[in-house]
């Protein structure tokens, strides 16, 4: 960590000059003050990485300093030094936000040691900040790439019931985003500091199901050889989301639904019940009404997990989010390659469209990354673009003369309306801003809005 910026400030110049040069031989930038209302003036936040302070100091004592530098900047790790380390002073020191004390005399390999963790520290609160920022981000809700009308009902629902602590159930076929909505509750609600437990029903044979979802105590079976938490524990105070819900066995829906009614449990062979509170979010493919009426599926479990329900659409009934998705994919397949693609060439972009993607959302990230993968141009073609999915009339005319001009130009024109609109309606109908994402300018626009008669009411 050398090269971090540390200000000492001590009224005796002989320790400034001797922290300034132990500090200077590790490789960091050292400035001293020994006069603490000046040096509290000169602090701006950013400007340093650690902060060294003696406690007692004529003006402004140490304790004073520690409270002023943490008014400025909240984050910058302080070091006290003393040569009285009473309890009653460490006490105030730690609660005024220090984060060490060191007691004179000290060793320059103490100091040093003190300093490198306190460096640490900080390096690693910043990188647990930055990434919770950027997995806030991928969660944002204007992030969820789409403007169909039936996702923005979605999203508006998911909207309210974030904030709201109860169970939710997702439905949608498979492929459809349903762990990424239910990732987006979580991030934007209460628990959002909790962990966000996830686990599919479908993945784990029902043997194990119980045991992952509760815990069990040692001995409790053959091969439980020590006591082992639940996820149910893992995730106290944050989420649990249930994937495919529909595939857990009739014993398992009973202890689960005395969990939801009672908020408590009993780990595998234990007699001691355990409370917990987490949140539980649910999603499914299947037709739970339908297997609730076969007896497959409980339905007081049923109704108890669909508090809400947020049914995702499939991929073909949003046909404008289709190259709103792609465009999506594409960024972040060349922010993560150093790549420029710039998208999809107007064939192949209207072949997409006119695609029924029964993979739904999965397959178009999918078919996106494999093409990018092949495509050393600057724009998927056709051609590669029909190696993952099947293109409408590309074998049959294989090795022909010529193309039926009307279908094709049709397509086309089906797709660029479809295009524009969604462009409007993911812009709330910013003219410039739908441009601009076009890579058009607004005359342009303007003439694509009247050729296919996008009427205002349509993305406003």
């Amino acid at each position: 960590m050398a090269g971090k910026r540390i200000l000492v400030i001590d009224n005796e110049e002989g320790i400034c000059r001797m922290v300034q040069a132990v500090l200077g031989d590790a490789g960091y930038e050292v400035a001293t003050r020994t006069r603490s209302f000046e040096a509290v003036a000169e602090f701006a936040p950013g400007r340093w990485d650690l902060v060294v302070s003696d406690v007692k100091m004529p003006g402004l004592n140490g304790l004073e300093v520690l409270e002023k530098v943490k008014e400025k900047d909240p984050t910058v790790p302080v070091v006290m030094i003393t040569a009285y380390a009473t309890v009653e002073m460490s006490i105030q020191a730690l609660r005024g936000g220090a984060y060490d004390i060191i007691t004179k005399p000290f060793e320059p390999e103490e100091l040093l040691h003190r300093v490198r963790n306190a460096l640490a520290q900080t390096q690693l609160l910043e990188e647990n900040r930055s990434l919770r920022e950027e997995l806030e981000g991928e969660f944002r809700f204007d992030n969820i790439v789409g403007a169909a009308t039936g996702l923005k009902d979605v999203l508006e629902k998911v909207r309210k019931v974030a904030v709201r602590d109860i169970s939710v159930l997702i439905t949608g076929e498979s492929g459809t985003g349903k762990e990424l909505i239910a990732q987006a509750i979580h991030h934007n609600s209460p628990r959002r500091a909790g962990r966000f437990v996830a686990i599919n029903c479908a993945a784990l044979p029902e043997s194990l199901l119980e045991s992952e979802l509760f815990g069990f105590r040692r001995g409790a079976f053959t091969g439980a050889t020590e006591d082992r938490q639940g996820l149910l524990e893992a995730a106290n105070g944050g989420t649990v989301f249930l994937d495919e819900i529909g595939n857990l066995p009739m014993d398992v829906q009973k202890t689960l639904l005395r969990f939801l009614q009672e908020r408590e449990f009993l780990r595998i062979g234990d007699a001691t019940p355990r409370k917990v509170d987490v949140r539980i979010l649910s999603a499914t493919n299947a037709d739970l009404k339908a297997a609730t009426r076969a007896g497959a599926f409980r339905e007081d479990l049923f109704y108890r997990l669909n508090a809400v329900n947020l049914h995702l659409p499939p991929l073909r009934e949003r046909g404008g989010d289709i190259p709103l998705l792609a465009a999506h994919f594409i960024r972040r397949q060349n922010a993560k390659f150093g790549t420029a693609v710039k998208g999809f060439t107007p064939e192949a972009l209207a072949a997409a469209v006119a695609y029924a993607w029964p993979g739904n959302v999965r397959e178009l990230r999918n078919v996106v990354e494999g093409a990018l993968a092949l495509e050393s141009g600057d724009l998927v073609g056709l051609e590669v673009l029909s190696q993952f999915i099947d293109v409408p009339g590309r074998a049959e005319t294989a090795g022909a003369d010529e193309v039926e001009e009307g279908d094709f130009q049709s397509a086309v024109n089906r797709f660029e309306g479809e295009y524009f609109r969604a462009l409007l309606l993911k812009t709330r109908g910013n003219a410039e801003a739908a441009a601009a994402e076009a890579g058009v300018n607004l005359a342009t626009l303007y003439r694509k809005i009247k050729k296919h008669g996008i009427r205002r009411e349509e993305y406003s």
